[in-house]
């Protein structure tokens, strides 16, 4: 899951002690008698990039140099762990791109220093880039003697590649029609804005041009929409006051953008154009917005135990991929379903006592006057073992029931979502009612075992009895007693769940969709009110039918059998008995299940190539971490603010567009043909 943010720092600093462990497991100099790091044990060892043995060492250099403030070569303890704590800062991103353009280490950028780092960018040697223009002395001064110190320099990384894209407009369009052709076009962007680039994008830079040649405004515009992709997102949310499933028109995005902000009505015309080219066009949703914008750097600061790629793209997702991830599915929310039933048990115990209780029948007064004496109570005839007196065949039981709640819900779910992945609410109910109906069939002979045995203390000196007993007692067909009440119960129950989550997660999503593990908490236990609430009734039949009555209670036959006895001889109310015991139980357990089912998906991340649960900042469409700097996955070692290092140093990157070359300069010649050796 993503680290959670605190204020001012995005990632809380790591302790002296574990930081000098970890910078000794990889200092391999020693020199009057303290250890460094080379640039190779930095960069390559701990860091995890540049790992091709024809690594170009310049690059590799230049990226040490970014922890190496003391330009020796060679990195102390000090210096280890003053950039961890840099990258905790909140601009921790262009501070560390400052670093690396300031190659003497005192605290300014001189013209020698940006024009030594801009010219060893793979950007440079494909479009160079002219260091004597009129932008380098509007910076830098007529003589180029001017210092710039941080706050300047990050104006002017800002201004560079803005100014670098006009400057290869130019080149291609040296008569000055204020023209060029659509390869043209494509060449530039793909050159001077990879970093801004996603798939969908780059597919469809020629079908966007129609085959016309394209003017200096639409290539300007062009470009500006691709910088402002986030607040193309913003002004999206705006125009749907917070949904991310709405369509909406160019004419409705047009309008918001005009009433929040100064996107232009060309930028929301070339919008429409890239969307329309990769989907249907006229409407579009957020989700179109996430495929065409370029994914955060942040998106990668994750804690993730595993990380699978099943599947190369949505195409490739075969009969057996499809069962695999229902497996992968089914496991993690076994373990959910678990967890969150042996958090709320003894609530469960509690309301099935006060569900059992018969006020109408000629037993006696009544055991428990409330939810709260019957919980005292239970502890002090039975003991803290006494709450959770049937646990066990629960947690055999709720371990498949949720899975298959889960599985079935999810598995419904993807099947009526469209491409986009949007459902519509009647399809979320019936996800929801398929869900609930397939946990009956597996999960009623393990209900009705563990409510006998929740009953069973009830009787003072009587004989202990269990699971196996009551099984027997009962027989196989004895064990889906009270099955349609049952599917009454857990049918309506998910119909009304299921979809109130999905609404509630999304209205407790940042803005950026993301739902934090509060939210999703919070989320699971809301859902949980009204599904638990307005299914009572049928859970208090469904009780009757399977508690064994006992000596001057009421029997019961069926459904309407039960349903018509309780009204004749305990009134309607009856009907809603244990309602607060069963919203207490079932709203924390379904919240605490949902929140360890998402969090595990995001901790154990398999991509399936289906949908991924929304609000879980899993990797949009866009720069593949691999594709910059050959950079493995992030290592136990990389504690405190080192969490963010190879992140920040690959938004570098795909922030600002600064490639450094990662082979050598015979990695070329050396490597098979066909082989990339610039990316």
């Amino acid at each position: 899951m993503p680290i959670a943010a605190t204020t001012p720092s995005l990632l809380k600093r790591a302790s002296t002690d574990k930081l000098r462990e970890v910078f000794l497991k990889y200092a391999s100099l020693q020199k009057d008698g303290e250890h460094y790091m080379t640039s190779e044990d930095f960069v390559r060892k701990f860091l995890g990039l540049f790992t091709d043995s024809a690594f170009n060492d310049e690059s590799v250099r230049l990226l040490a140099g970014i922890a190496d403030t003391s330009k020796d070569g060679l990195i102390s303890f000090p210096e280890f762990q003053a950039f961890e704590g840099l990258l905790c800062a909140p601009d921790a991103l262009y501070r560390t791109a400052f670093q690396l353009f300031d190659r003497q280490g005192n605290g300014t950028v001189s013209y020698a220093d940006f024009a030594d780092v801009v010219q060893k960018t793979e950007l440079h040697s494909k479009i160079p880039f002219s260091l004597d223009g009129t932008f380098i002395k509007r910076y830098f001064g007529d003589k180029k003697q001017r210092l710039i110190n941080y706050a300047e320099f990050t104006q002017l990384l800002h201004d560079f590649h803005e100014e670098h894209a006009m400057e290869a407009f130019r080149s291609k369009d040296p008569a000055g029609t204020g023209f060029i052709s659509p390869l043209d076009f494509q060449d530039i962007i793909v050159k001077v804005k990879r970093h801004l680039l996603t798939p969908d994008v780059k597919d469809n830079l020629l079908a966007v041009t129609e085959g016309h040649r394209v003017s200096f405004p639409y290539f300007m515009a062009f470009t500006s929409l691709l910088n402002n992709m986030e607040l193309i997102k913003q002004i999206y949310l705006h125009a749907t006051k917070g949904s991310r499933t709405e369509m909406v028109t160019k004419d409705e995005l047009l309008y918001a953008a005009q009433t929040m902000s100064q996107i232009t009505p060309l930028e929301i015309d070339i919008l429409f154009q890239i969307t329309g080219a990769v989907n249907q066009p006229g409407r579009i949703d957020y989700s179109d917005l996430s495929n065409i914008g370029p994914e955060h750097y942040t998106k990668h600061i994750t804690h993730r135990l595993a990380e699978i790629k099943a599947v190369d793209s949505p195409s490739d997702r075969s009969a057996l991929i499809q069962v695999l991830e229902a497996t992968y599915r089914f496991t993690l929310a076994s373990f959910a379903g678990a967890t969150g039933a042996t958090v709320v048990y003894p609530i469960d115990l509690v309301k099935t006592r006060m569900q059992n209780q018969r006020t109408g029948s000629m037993i006696g007064e009544v055991a428990y006057r409330n939810s709260w004496d019957c919980f005292k109570k239970v502890i002090r005839h039975e003991g803290i073992l006494g709450l959770y007196r049937g646990l066990l065949p629960q947690l055999m039981g709720v371990a498949p029931e949720k899975a298959i709640k889960l599985t079935v819900n999810d598995f419904v779910r993807d099947n009526l979502s469209d491409k986009r992945g949007n459902i519509p609410v009647w399809g979320e109910v019936v996800a929801g009612a398929c869900g609930g109906a397939a946990q009956v069939i597996f999960t009623n002979p393990l209900e009705i075992v563990k409510i006998r045995l929740q009953v069973a203390g009830e009787i003072a000196g009587g004989s202990k009895i269990s699971a196996l007993s009551v099984v027997r007692e009962l027989g196989f067909l004895g064990l889906y007693k009270g099955a349609r009440a049952c599917l009454l119960r857990d049918v309506n129950f998910s119909a009304i769940y299921f979809p109130t989550y999905a609404h509630v997660k999304a209205a407790l999503a940042d803005k950026d969709g993301y739902n934090n593990p509060v939210s999703l908490l919070a989320a699971g236990a809301i859902a949980g009110v009204p599904a638990a609430s307005l299914v009572t009734p049928a859970d208090v039949i469904k009780t009757r039918l399977q508690v064994a009555a006992r000596t001057g209670q009421t029997t019961y036959t069926g459904v309407w059998d039960a349903t018509k006895k309780i009204m004749a001889e305990e009134g309607p109310r009856a009907f809603w008995k244990g309602t607060a015991a069963r919203v207490f139980r079932s709203s924390p357990q379904f919240g605490v299940t949902l929140v360890t089912y998402e969090l595990l998906q995001r901790l154990f991340y398999v991509d399936f190539g289906g949908n991924q649960p929304k609000g879980s900042q899993g990797k949009q469409p866009g720069l593949p971490l691999d594709a910059t700097m050959g950079a493995e996955q992030p290592k136990p070692d990389h504690i405190g603010g080192y969490h963010a290092a190879v992140p920040l140093l690959t938004g570098i990157e795909s922030k600002f567009g600064l490639y450094l070359p990662r082979f050598g300069r015979g990695a070329a010649a050396a490597a098979p043909a066909g082989t990339a050796t610039g990316s």
